[in-house]
């Protein structure tokens, strides 16, 4: 097998419908030489015999990473995955997003040394959410507007999210007042830069630790682009029922720590051990 031009980690937690309709997404990608590293943090059995399935139904290759439910250890298993990958170019993504079919090429376009891109998602209601099929995903209709307000969406200038093309998106992503943060549903960048600083730090659990990776990698010197009008995913909706007001306030302290003190490195990362 040769080695993809990227690779992209999706997590996921026992939400086999949802990732189902991801994995069906990565199918219909125009951009191909790819692999899919499914970060897994302690899914049962019902999510292992589901990737066995579209392992088998796919035409690119999955490789499962898997590790015990101990909570909510979701920077644990992407620092497993993140090893894992074989490509020197990762894209980061959630197995709650469906990628259209431009989502990879858009990533393989704007890479760039020295920086990495930073995407958005298409927030969709539960009940649409419900009734995508798998049909659905692969003739794009989950991406058209006309076909979504058909089926109870409202209007809104985010729509333009999934109908700005060309100059249009680039102006779009120029104006945006929303920060070229890396955003865990949807970012990529260089498998040495993300080494470099130790990639994410396993003390921070729900609340931002995709954002305190990527204040780590400004303060390396890396720098960020904009595509959040380019780069597509609708995100499925879905509760959380593992957002607490006791983790967000312990990631806020992390990230504080990080800007202020102008870290690149975590020694709770990938390498456990202080200095580099």
């Amino acid at each position: 097998m040769s080695i993809p031009d990227i690779s992209v980690i999706i997590s996921t937690y026992n939400s086999e419908a949802w990732l189902e309709k991801v994995l069906w997404g990565y199918e219909a990608q125009d951009f191909k030489n790819f692999e899919v590293v499914i970060a897994d943090d302690g899914s049962g059995p019902k999510t292992k015999a589901l990737i066995e399935t579209m392992q088998q139904q796919v035409g690119y290759p999955i490789v499962h990473v898997w590790q015990e439910d101990e909570g909510f250890q979701k920077s644990r298993i992407l620092n497993k995955a993140i090893q894992a990958c074989n490509a020197d170019y990762i894209a980061m993504s959630d197995g709650d997003c469906i990628p259209r079919a431009d989502f990879l090429q858009i990533h393989i376009d704007r890479k760039e040394p020295g920086y990495f891109l930073s995407g958005g998602y298409f927030m969709l209601p539960m009940d649409i959410s419900k009734m995508i099929t798998k049909e659905d995903i692969l003739a794009g209709n989950c991406f058209d507007v006309d076909w979504l307000t058909s089926n109870g969406l409202d209007p809104s200038f985010k729509n333009n999210k999934l109908t700005a093309k060309g100059l249009k998106a680039k102006i779009l992503n120029t104006v945006t007042p929303t920060n070229a943060s890396w955003n865990g549903h949807n970012a990529s960048g260089w498998k040495t830069d993300i080494l470099a600083v130790n990639g994410f730090d396993e003390r921070m659990q729900y609340g931002g630790q995709d954002r305190e990776l990527g204040e780590r990698l400004f303060n390396y010197g890396i720098k960020s682009k904009q595509i959040r009008y380019s780069a597509v995913c609708v995100h499925l909706d879905h509760p959380r029922g593992y957002k607490t007001p006791e983790t967000l306030e312990k990631n806020k302290n992390i990230r504080k720590t990080t800007r202020n003190d102008k870290l690149s490195w975590t020694p709770y990362g990938i390498e456990k051990r202080e200095t580099r």
